[in-house]
């Protein structure tokens, strides 16, 4: 834990930062400072200003009033080309990559080497590329297309992109989502580095204990306000919860639901095998009972849903559900047969930002509501519920999904998983960019669903989120299960071991 230097000269600060969407105040008066060689915690609830604050000092967004001063000059007319300029360098919550260009050229893209004759360069782009991504002890071949990879090597491509540039001032918004403990770790010292060698970091993040690890001083934001900026040794995290939400906040996770052991089988999945992600699998699932699936990114845990949720092929195996097979099956058989998903690159996969609440909740449920025309009033009455039930933060069902905060967005995928009435809900990294109000949310929505007889299996790369949430868990290996765990057996450190290719002692 870094320790803060009030004698660091200010890098960066806002005076008086006001900014607004129409008439909607969303940032009232905020004055900071960002010092170098300082990592700055910066907290709040999906809502409160965070993710707007940085588009302000990034150029993303236009301030409505107040101003911005980088080494103490008044920043005019701020733009993402000159905020680049100046060293100001996000990381983004949602990855802003080329799908179709390849890994180097992803962390190049606009400033590509070229030779003597001005032409580009390949082999030193893909050299340097490399350079930059072993930096982060990740060795991922630069020539891979983008779309090839998971979530977590997105990450370490963008922050190899930020490392690539001449970064004064790093913006990492929720870094950390879907990164494994040994990742993060990786990703600190990068962090610690950067510190240390002049730079100042602005670390978003709705993880406590990673931010209380990580950081010099944190800044609390509510509603739109800043209401605590202090050194780290001031803070606890209980303490950083409870200037989050302005009260007291309850047990993060409800009391486990234990199924009852004579329910029905509802799923039996028997030697599952989809090319070299998933081999071999097997277990089965009770209605009503929840089952956890854990192990480090790339093992294997994703693929066995999207197998389950007929988005990849199964080369091998059987699935039973609900007493029937579904071997060769469509998305829409999934949902038809009950089943739904909720993805974890949610921009990606889950949602359709530049459509309404409304049009994003009835997405594969839309057939319901039309008689045989669509019904908007239907449509709208419904999606009202579900902004009362999961209390989003929309004026309206028309309100379009890409101006609500991310966990808002996070929200409103999971009501349109819940809309298609489903047997079994598959919820992967579902809390992934959420604040820790809103978590507890999701937890309370999960254990509801298993007290309704819905069954749900739940992946995370949170393996306190696993822990306290599910009775058993299996543990994914390189494609394979490595065991399902539970009772006494249920530790965190055994969970490490089968995620680690160990046997459990």
């Amino acid at each position: 834990m870094g320790g803060q230097d009030s004698n660091l000269s200010c890098l960066l600060e806002v005076r008086n930062l006001q900014k607004s969407y129409g008439t909607v105040p969303v940032l009232h008066g905020i004055s900071l400072e960002f010092r170098k060689g300082e990592i700055v915690g910066l907290i709040g609830e999906n809502g409160a200003g965070k993710s707007t604050l940085a588009k302000c000092i990034n150029g993303l967004e236009s301030i409505t009033a107040g101003e911005l001063l980088v080494d103490g000059k008044v920043v005019l007319h701020n733009s993402i080309l000159l905020a680049r300029e100046l060293g100001i360098i996000t990381i983004p919550q949602e990855f802003d990559l080329e799908e179709d260009l390849t890994v180097a050229e992803n962390i190049f893209l606009g400033r590509e080497p070229t030779n003597r004759l001005g032409l580009l360069d390949r082999k030193a782009m893909e050299r340097q590329a490399a350079e930059y991504l072993a930096r982060l002890d990740c060795h991922l071949p630069p020539d891979t297309l983008v779309h090839d990879l998971g979530v977590a090597e997105k990450q370490f491509v963008e922050i190899a992109k930020a490392l690539s540039q001449d970064c004064r001032v790093m913006i990492l918004d929720e870094p950390t989502t879907v990164l494994n403990r040994e990742e993060v770790e990786r990703l600190f010292q990068v962090m610690r580095n950067l510190r240390n060698q002049g730079a100042t970091l602005i670390f978003i993040s709705h993880k406590l204990r990673e931010v209380r690890e990580i950081c010099d001083r944190v800044v609390v934001l509510r509603d739109g306000n800043l209401v605590a900026d202090r050194p780290i040794d001031q803070w606890t995290e209980a303490e950083m919860a409870r200037q989050m939400v302005g009260r007291e906040l309850t047990e993060l996770y409800p009391p486990k639901h234990i199924a009852d052991a004579n329910a029905e089988m509802l799923l039996e999945v028997k030697q599952l095998t989809s090319g070299k992600t998933v081999q071999d699998v097997s277990f089965s699932l009770r209605k009503g009972e929840i089952l956890g699936f854990a192990g480090l990114v790339g093992a294997g845990r994703t693929e066995v849903a999207e197998c389950l949720a007929g988005l990849r092929p199964i080369d091998n195996g059987n699935i039973c559900f609900n007493r029937k097979h579904l071997n060769r099956y469509s998305p829409k058989d999934a949902v038809k047969a009950g089943i739904s998903y909720l993805s974890e690159d949610r921009q990606g996969s889950g949602v359709l930002l530049g459509f309404s609440v409304a049009a994003n909740t009835t997405l594969v449920s839309l057939k319901k509501y039309c008689h045989p025309f669509l019904s908007r009033r239907e449509e709208n009455q419904q999606t009202e519920k579900y902004i009362r039930h999961f209390n989003i933060k929309a004026d309206s069902p028309e309100r379009r999904l890409d101006e609500l905060s991310g966990g808002n967005q996070q929200k409103v995928a999971i009501a349109k998983g819940l809309d298609t009435a489903p047997k079994l809900f598959i919820f992967d990294e579902p809390t992934r960019g959420i604040d820790i109000n809103a978590k507890s949310e999701v937890y309370r929505f999960i254990h509801d669903l298993l007290e309704r007889g819905i069954s749900c299996i739940l992946i995370s790369s949170d393996l306190e989120e696993v822990l306290g949430m599910c009775p058993r868990v299996a543990v994914m290996h390189e494609g394979r299960l490595a065991g399902i765990l539970d009772g006494d057996a249920l530790t965190e450190e055994n969970v490490m071991l089968l995620a680690t290719g160990q046997n459990v002692e």
